[in-house]
């Protein structure tokens, strides 16, 4: 086994992540077995609107943390820090390489700079800053968490309300902001993972913006003729899920969720479906964008173009290269 512990392969939505992912698997010399950095990819009966690698590729190599909660239930950094360093160093045991991919950023760098121990849930905060936030809206949230952590109001868009209500909470609980939590720049920070060289990170990134923003339409189409909106519908039958649950609030299910809620029980007309898919290919590109930004804070991450037809191959090369590197 390589002194590489694990390999990274981050980028954001709809960048080729999977199809690369299994290009490393089917060349390298050793088993390779793919933990998922994916906040939605979590949860059962999320399939179609996530993207979900399918029955048969999952077939083809060993995936991780796919499928593991509920919709009702909620996963956070911490919890991913434990499971993912878990099966790390049980995937590692059976003498194959950890392959982590994903486009949920906090995960990779809570990953990356560990982090301190946050304060618990508080119920009562918590409904404080929901009854603010419905007289004042979440967009006022934000501004207002941006004056005592503009590091990660800088990081949420403004109508997130998920992500804001956890960052003021962190704030009003224990007086300091949740970006202090992640621990890089402590003097007990664990080293840096590619720089100590444990961990190679590769990257998926694109300069133009419009071969990405042409991906994420013509998925979001496939989504939606694949049965998306009647994933959604089953997802409401059950009657114990709603819009502030982390797994609604998904892109695409929070906006089918919405326009679900105002057609009331009948078929959408082609105009709201028509929006629907505005919103949600709106909703997507503002995710893909946040992502880039978390990916170019991340030191030493190997950029790979993934606008081009070799990209996988270009993915799997980079890898054998580290691997001969560490391992002549």
């Amino acid at each position: 086994m390589t002194a590489l512990r694990y390999i990274a392969l981050a980028g954001p939505t709809a960048s080729g992540k999977t199809a690369a992912a299994l290009a490393v698997a089917a060349a390298l010399p050793v088993p390779v077995e793919i933990v998922s950095v994916d906040s939605a990819l979590v949860y059962r009966d999320m399939d179609i609107g996530t993207a979900k690698p399918t029955r048969a590729e999952r077939g083809m190599v060993p995936h991780h943390l796919i499928d593991i909660l509920d919709p009702a239930q909620r996963y956070s950094a911490a919890a991913f820090v434990a499971d993912a360093e878990r099966l790390i160093a049980q995937i590692r045991e059976r003498g194959a390489m950890p392959l982590l991919v994903g486009g949920t950023m906090l995960y990779f760098k809570a990953l990356f700079d560990g982090l301190d121990t946050m304060p618990a849930a508080d119920a009562e905060l918590r409904r404080q800053i929901d009854a603010e936030a419905a007289v004042h809206g979440w967009p006022a949230m934000h501004a207002r968490l941006a004056e005592v952590d503009p590091t990660t109001a800088a990081r949420l868009a403004p109508a997130d309300s998920q992500r804001i209500q956890r960052a003021l909470e962190v704030w009003m609980s224990s007086g300091q902001p949740l970006s202090s939590f992640h621990r890089r720049d402590g003097a007990d920070a664990p080293p840096d993972p590619m720089a100590s060289g444990e961990a190679l990170l590769i990257s998926l990134e694109t300069e133009d913006r419009a071969w990405l923003h042409a991906r994420i339409a013509q998925r979001f189409d496939a989504m939606l003729n694949a049965g998306f909106l009647d994933e959604v519908q089953q997802l409401r039958a059950r009657g114990d899920l709603g819009p502030t649950l982390p797994s609604i609030r998904c892109v695409g299910y929070r906006q089918a969720w919405e326009m679900l809620d105002t057609t009331q029980g009948r078929s959408p007309t082609k105009a709201e479906l028509a929006a629907l898919r505005e919103q949600g290919v709106a909703a997507t590109r503002q995710l893909a964008k946040r992502q880039i930004t978390w990916l170019r804070s991340l030191p030493r991450r190997e950029v790979i173009a993934c606008d081009t037809t070799d990209a996988p191959a270009r993915v799997v090369t980079r890898v054998r290269q580290a691997l001969r590197a560490r391992h002549p």
